[in-house]
């Protein structure tokens, strides 16, 4: 199993690097260049190929081996980041994005979405049923590894690396990555489904994929059941600033204390999927401890709220809704990992020729679940209040553990 999930990993870091980089050190670029607030949200319109991954997951699915679509897309965002090594960003004093570097940057992420299909394709395939638990702890450690090392630890360096030399940089660990997965054993010996495995795309694309067994509930439940989590995560620090604890303090809780926490989450994950504990009873359990950490958090927004609360919180006060935060982490990394083996035994229930589509129909959904909530949060608590709010995102995370009822044996 260890040659399987050793290029996995690398491969699943080297995938999280478009996404730390576009969301955490590029802003910080643009903005260095002089470009105004609103030019630098408006760039992240170009992750518009993530969206729209389900219009070519059937022709990966259908044409080639996941293997030759892996190192193919990989060097491709190798050669993209060699080109934006050559243009810098934006002019001084605020000129906007050139047209080629945002050309540049939309085709890194065309790119870096093929990436993902082929990559969950070949994960897909490659896992036995026994392995989908540490696959899965490898796909989210490694993802947000990959994620914190692009945004961050670039970041860190950012005095030290110019534009050209950063990308220069990521162009030569995306051709090593491309190179690696060509020619790594274990994924040389995937086995290639007989041509009669290959179908065309059908026209009736959709109703396939709905007909595998356990889609429907699947996809319900990726849909909802970060909706209450996401909300309230991103918005309790917002609160907590609001509270009176300093920006220092919370960006230190908040971002390495919670990546921290959400990697070891998603690592206890797999130490108890690899002892054989099944996905869903495991998961039933999770989703209690879970609700009782948003009922904490809560309960100490309420105190904090309170009338009769310091303008500034007190250090006991103040340290618990800190580790509340951690906690909350801790424990969505543990429901992200076994929800994301649920959708690969999902996925492995469909003909070869769909697996890769019906995965990134799943995984898109999941996207748009956290999404959805996580953007109307600010909404929502400037319209109902800080204490409704936070008391719907408690009824939203209790949902997840009555749809749990309703799971089909496919999947039990």
């Amino acid at each position: 199993m260890r040659g399987k999930l050793l290029p996995l990993a690398g491969l699943y870091l080297v995938q999280g690097l478009p996404y730390g980089l576009q969301s955490g050190l590029l802003p910080v670029l643009l903005r260095a260049r002089g470009l105004s607030l609103t030019r630098v949200g408006l760039a992240k319109a170009l992750y518009a190929p993530w969206l729209l991954k389900l219009f070519w997951a059937p022709l990966v699915d259908t044409w080639g081996s996941p293997r030759g679509w892996l190192a193919l897309s990989t060097a491709a965002l190798g050669l993209v980041c060699g080109l934006l090594a050559a243009l810098p960003p934006a002019g001084a004093g605020g000129a906007p994005l050139p047209v080629p570097v945002a050309a540049l940057l939309l085709l890194l992420n065309l790119a870096a979405a093929v990436q993902d299909v082929a990559l969950d394709m070949l994960a897909v395939r490659l896992l036995e049923p026994a392995e989908l638990g540490p696959g899965n702890t490898v796909q989210v450690v490694a993802y947000k590894l990959g994620a914190a090392l692009a945004g961050g630890g670039l970041l860190a360096l950012l005095p030290a690396l110019s534009w050209t030399l950063l990308f220069l940089l990521l162009a030569a660990t995306y051709w090593l990555a491309a190179a690696a997965a060509w020619v790594a054993p274990a994924l040389r010996q995937l086995p290639t489904p007989p041509p009669s495995a290959h179908p065309r795309p059908s026209l009736h694309l959709q109703q396939d994929l709905l007909a595998v067994p356990g889609t429907l509930w699947t996809a319900g439940f990726v849909l909802t059941y970060k909706l209450g989590e996401q909300g309230a995560s991103g918005l309790f620090p917002l609160l907590l600033l609001d509270s009176g604890i300093s920006t220092p303090e919370l960006g230190l809780w908040n971002g390495v204390g919670a990546v921290l926490c959400s990697i070891a989450g998603s690592s206890l994950g797999g130490v108890l999927l690899a002892r054989r504990w099944q996905p869903l009873p495991l998961l039933r359990s999770v989703l209690r401890f879970r609700l009782g950490g948003l009922a904490y958090q809560t309960a100490l927004l309420f105190q904090l709220n309170s009338p009769r609360a310091n303008p500034v919180p007190g250090t006991v006060l103040r340290g618990a809704a800190l580790l509340s935060l951690c906690l909350q982490h801790l424990l969505g990394g543990l429901v992200t990992t076994i929800t994301f083996t649920v959708m690969m035994r999902c996925s492995q229930l469909a003909p070869s020729a769909l697996q890769a589509t019906h995965y990134s129909l799943l995984a898109t959904l999941e996207l748009l679940g956290k999404l959805l909530v996580g953007t109307l949060a600010g909404a929502l608590a400037d319209s109902l209040g800080p204490h409704l709010c936070f008391s719907l995102f408690l009824a939203l995370s209790a949902t997840p553990m009555l749809y749990l009822g309703f799971v089909p044996n496919t999947l039990a």
